[in-house]
């Protein structure tokens, strides 16, 4: 069960999410990642992050609370073990990169498709928390459109660019339309909600509340802009949660807080959409 965006074809049609998947080892015993439609990467920032102060991840009865501060090795280092681990190994390799300005976006991209074997960058507009995380806090969706503008100029030809957008139904589909307008491939609709750890730092909720928020805003781009191609992402541990976004007009689903409940997760569900 291929699945294309653009010219690029993958796998099938179920990725693992940005940050669910460690570096690659950690869920590599549990599937075999290169069967995946792709693996994106924790996000990577020029410099390297220590990631917050601990405890960084407490479950809620709705889902994981989450406030890991993007903990990363830096563009350098990123490029130097983790890539090479990956893409020796044909997995599909897609680099979320987060930055604190508009030129570290753009010097992110650069310096990462400078490096061959990437499919294509995934550009982190969703952080729930990005003004605690000192990362640009696009919320205009014109001032999102210069930054995803800005990336698209520094990708060689053929590199697919994903443009990963905020779960907010009342704005997603101008957010989507203003990303795809400047360049973006594809977007990424979902990612954890703005939240508070118990302490009260501020933090994202992830987890089987938010899918059908995901769902949603798949539902609602894609009645908007249906020749654009989108990946759903939020609260998907089935395959039938998969099954609901395709069917919603999702091109391909992500993998994401279900994988650090059961690491099988994501093989489980592209096994069986294989069989449909």
């Amino acid at each position: 069960m291929t699945t294309r965006i653009g010219e690029t074809e993958l796998a099938g049609p179920v990725l693992v999410a940005a940050g669910c998947g460690g570096s690659g080892p950690e869920l590599a015993p549990f599937a075999d990642l290169s069967t995946l439609g792709g693996f994106v990467t924790r996000s990577i920032t020029l410099d390297p992050r220590p990631g917050g102060p601990t405890p960084r991840l407490v479950e809620s009865p709705a889902g994981l609370i989450a406030a890991t501060g993007l903990p990363n090795p830096g563009a350098d280092q990123f490029l130097a073990t983790e890539l090479p681990w990956l893409l020796q190994r044909r997995v599909r390799v897609f680099a979320s990169i987060a930055g604190t300005t508009f030129a570290e976006y753009a010097q992110l991209a650069r310096r990462l498709t400078e490096s061959p074997g990437l499919t294509g960058i995934e550009v982190n507009l969703s952080a729930p928390d990005a003004a605690a995380l000192g990362l640009v806090d696009t919320q205009d969706p014109f001032q999102a459109a210069g930054l995803v503008a800005a990336c698209r100029r520094e990708l060689p030809r053929g590199l697919l660019l994903l443009v990963k957008l905020r779960p907010d139904p009342g704005h997603v589909v101008e957010a989507a339309r203003t990303a795809a307008d400047a360049g973006a491939d594809a977007v990424v609709l979902g990612n954890a909600v703005p939240a508070a750890m118990p302490d009260g730092r501020p933090a994202g909720l992830g987890g089987p509340a938010i899918g059908p928020i995901a769902l949603r805003c798949v539902a609602d781009v894609h009645a908007a802009l249906p020749d654009l191609p989108l990946i759903g992402c939020g609260g998907i541990s089935t395959p039938d949660d998969a099954r609901a976004f395709l069917a919603a007009g999702a091109t391909a689903v992500q993998v994401g807080t279900a994988l650090l409940h059961d690491p099988t997760t994501a093989a489980r569900i592209a096994a069986n959409l294989g069989g449909c």
